[in-house]
């Protein structure tokens, strides 16, 4: 079982954070993993996107050209990344800020409005995780009591006091 998941969009979307919990989550399990970040020199606002792999076989090389996962949490990086998925593999968009949908008939295709369902449940800023949430529900990669209990572990000292409302995010994504 190996995922190779692209998670994409703009920086300060909490990208590399989601990619991050998926990695902890991996490390908890005992699973192969690789995480690399990848973000413009812009930083907020600037493109941000990062490669997760995760599996039970050691990973040769830690970059995902060709996801079987992609989430795109903007239009410039579902219309850069989109057509990289591999065939039968699974696009996950947000679909508050990409009003497009794939002509793919290879890929299962999945849109959720992340952004405005974080929005409208007070929970601004946790769209990423929201995301996660739906991630887990296509996948089965995780179960979702498993990585929440991960990613409360790991939030930082900073954020602890956001612990609840990442639950609460996970949760609507995965029942959305």
């Amino acid at each position: 079982m190996t995922y190779s998941i692209l998670l994409a969009g703009f920086g300060g979307q909490g990208l590399l954070f989601a990619g991050k919990q998926l990695a902890m989550c991996a490390m908890n399990n005992n699973l192969n993993v690789t995480w690399l970040p990848s973000y413009g020199p812009e930083m907020r606002g600037g493109t941000a996107n990062c490669s997760v792999i995760i599996s039970d076989e050691p990973v040769g090389s830690p970059l995902v050209t060709n996801p079987d996962i992609l989430i795109a949490m903007n239009l410039p990086s579902y219309e850069k990344f989109e057509k990289a998925i591999v065939p039968g593999g699974t696009l996950i968009c947000d679909s508050t800020l990409v009003n497009v949908k794939s002509h793919r008939t290879d890929i299962n295709a999945y849109y959720l409005p992340a952004t405005a369902l974080a929005d409208e449940n007070n929970l601004k800023g946790l769209a990423n995780v929201i995301m996660l949430g739906k991630l887990l529900k296509i996948s089965g990669i995780f179960d979702r009591d498993v990585f929440g209990k991960s990613m409360t572990q790991h939030i930082p000292e900073s954020k602890a006091h956001l612990a609840a409302a990442n639950l609460k995010a996970l949760e609507i994504g995965f029942n959305a």
